[in-house]
């Protein structure tokens, strides 16, 4: 059993794109297929740009933005709004999601933010999947148990160890949820033709 796992990021400066590729390398390595795209102002040509299709290809989303006065940055939230016409479809729900950031300081608002893009997920109905205290990695990257952060600023010298380790197993965790989740709506399903 796989699933499809949409990795979408607004990065400005670089820590965000880290922390989005290791969120990546974690979902694959827990054998999710996973699409890694940028909000269209991301400075990253490598990576496509994401699109409202990815969404609707993903049974899971992870979402990563650079912490804005305590909110999600205001491209990715534009990409959000524009997702409008599948919540209202209902296909976007059931699905898990997961959010990381990244503050100039360690309280930069990185709590604030991803608690904001929970908001997000209530609304569309997924199964919130955060990290919680489940790994010794996300205890190690200053034990924030919505989701992985780091710090960019002058003190963010963790950024390329502990905090990169802890997206990586958020990553991990997020497949595996969806893996679950999936699974079991196949089996209800193939209940539901047999019933």
């Amino acid at each position: 059993m796989t699933a499809n796992v949409a990795v979408i990021y607004y990065s400005a400066t670089g820590s965000v794109h880290a922390l989005a590729r290791a969120v990546a390398e974690g979902a694959t390595e827990a054998g999710a297929q996973v699409r890694l795209r940028r909000v269209a102002e991301t400075p990253f040509a490598d990576i496509p740009p994401a699109a409202v299709e990815d969404l609707a290809w993903a049974d899971a989303y992870a979402f990563g933005t650079p912490s804005r006065f305590g909110t999600p940055a205001a491209p990715l939230k534009h990409f959000i709004d524009e997702a409008v016409g599948l919540w209202q479809e209902g296909a976007l729900a059931d699905k898990a999601a997961t959010a990381f950031t990244s503050a100039h300081n360690r309280h930069g608002g990185s709590e604030a933010t991803l608690l904001s893009l929970a908001n997000v997920f209530y609304h569309w109905g997924a199964v919130i999947v955060p990290p919680g205290y489940t790994d010794p990695a996300v205890y190690a990257a200053g034990g924030n148990p919505y989701g992985t952060t780091a710090v960019s600023g002058p003190a963010g010298e963790d950024l390329q160890t502990a905090a990169l380790d802890a997206a990586r197993y958020q990553g991990q965790r997020l497949a595996r949820t969806a893996m679950l989740l999936r699974a079991g709506s196949e089996m209800l399903a193939g209940t539901a033709v047999h019933a």
